[in-house]
């Protein structure tokens, strides 16, 4: 081969290996390529223009909330919600409304009647919605109609139902927007401060209240409060949904106070009626004996039939929030609320935390043995002879049927449906007697019974 051919190929060789050499990319090279041409591609698939733009399409899903020194922005934000609501409320219908709905439906009743109720057919049904104005038009729907309609052999439904039916979801939406002007964070949900100040304002409107001085006032809405705390807010958060205090009944209950002639029996059972109130603060007073206005553990020993034992009296001062090892008014109503309602889920939950000792979430032998102990004791001080600990263990364990056939959760406790008598038996003597004699207790309201049928 010629010298000058073999400079060509030289030159055409180092000419070919330059190329290649500028052609090697890094991988970080290749990656941001690879992405600055998806990122093209994709946008232009989607149908959109400019790379950044695709943003403008993300609805916006968060709003801040104004900063406690942004006072512009904050009074912008109350003047909006109570627009708002005030839109809203007059979404309502009123009385006067409410009136013409009756008198259009009684207007379009349907013979014949069943017994004493007053019917209506879907096609006059429709008739009264047409009549009735635009504010009505959201009951007026199938599926309202297919919710009141039960055996009716032609397909009626009943007048009166349907009127109630709108009757409460109008006093609901009222509820609702009057809560809601108490939500002062606009979040959905009232805090204690909150409920105290609505449940202040609302005693006025109760006529069953009249009688309550105005010095005692604190003390009602402290007690009124508690139970709605209580009830719904179990884990202590110091807020309530303003939906959960619409779907639980305590509001029907204190709302029930506007009857001026609710029975002596109908207030003794509502926990938010005077005497109820009278009733609980006064025995908080019968049992402050060194009129502190706290309870130590020695006063609250005599609560009820003074038959709670000691161990459990420890776990409560253990657990519940005390002020140098003295209970307040706010405790004492807690403490009250779940011994009075140990079959509710709120109330075992805080009656399972008192007896779980180790908060190990479940109940073995040893905690049952433990709280027994006391019982035990207690019979022999007034005399009694002692019940065997296993005959008792056994029977619990038979009530409940817990899944782990060693541990009690209180997910079993609530199953069962047993939570109550369980929690008797290991915190209260007179709670253990009434369920160790409650066959000569059941005799005995037999024969009381019989006896009365006889004098008749």
């Amino acid at each position: 081969m010629s010298n000058d051919k073999l400079a060509h190929w030289k030159d055409l060789l180092r000419k070919r290996l330059d190329n290649s050499k500028k052609d090697e990319k890094t991988e970080e090279e290749k990656k941001a390529e690879e992405t600055e041409l998806f990122t093209k591609y994709y946008t232009e698939w989607r149908g959109g223009g400019e790379r950044d733009s695709s943003y403008k399409t993300i609805p916006r899903f968060y709003y801040r909330l104004p900063a406690e020194d942004e006072v512009l922005l904050q009074k912008l934000r109350e003047e909006s919600r109570a627009v708002f609501l005030q839109r809203k409320s007059r979404e309502l219908l009123d009385n006067e409304e409410l009136q013409n709905l009756w008198f259009l439906l009684d207007k379009h009743q349907v013979p014949p009647a069943t017994g004493d109720e007053a019917m209506i057919t879907y096609e006059s049904f429709l008739k009264v919605g047409e009549k009735a104005g635009v504010k009505c038009k959201q009951f007026f729907t199938a599926r309202v109609y297919a919710k009141l309609l039960h055996n009716d052999p032609y397909g009626r439904i009943s007048i009166m139902q349907f009127f109630n039916y709108v009757m409460r979801k109008v006093w609901l939406h009222q509820t609702r927007i009057g809560l809601s002007l108490y939500d002062v964070a606009g979040q959905g949900y009232l805090r204690e401060s909150d409920l105290e100040n609505y449940i202040l304002e609302l005693i006025p409107t109760l006529p069953q209240l009249d009688g309550l001085e105005k010095s005692f006032y604190s003390f009602y809405v402290c007690t009124a409060v508690r139970k709605f705390f209580f009830f719904l807010d179990p884990l202590r958060t110091g807020k309530i949904k303003i939906q959960d205090i619409l779907a639980c009944s305590f509001l029907d209950d204190l709302l029930e106070l506007r009857d001026e002639e609710l029975s002596k029996e109908s207030q003794e059972a509502n926990w938010f009626s005077a005497p109820s109130a009278l009733r609980v603060y006064g025995q908080y007073l019968n049992l402050d004996k060194d009129h502190n206005g706290m309870l130590s553990k020695e006063e609250l020993s005599r609560y009820g039939t003074g038959t709670l034992t000691g161990v459990f009296l420890d776990r409560v001062y253990q657990e519940c929030l005390t002020y140098d090892g003295e209970m307040d008014y706010k405790t004492y109503l807690d403490f009250v609320l779940a011994l009075e309602n140990r079959k509710e889920p709120a109330a075992l939950q805080y009656i399972f935390k008192l007896l779980d000792m180790d908060n190990k979430g479940y109940l073995n032998v040893f905690a049952l043995n433990y709280f027994f102990r006391a019982i035990q004791e207690q019979m022999k001080i007034h005399g009694q002879e002692a019940v065997s600990f296993q005959d008792v263990k056994d029977e619990i364990f038979d009530m409940v049927k817990p899944k782990d056939p060693c541990k009690i959760t209180l997910q079993d406790l609530v199953n069962s449906g047993q939570g109550d008598t369980v929690s008797s038996i290991l915190i209260d003597l007179n709670g253990f007697w009434t369920y160790e004699n409650r066959e000569v207790l059941v005799a005995n309201d037999g024969e009381s019974n019989t006896g009365d049928i006889d004098d008749t």
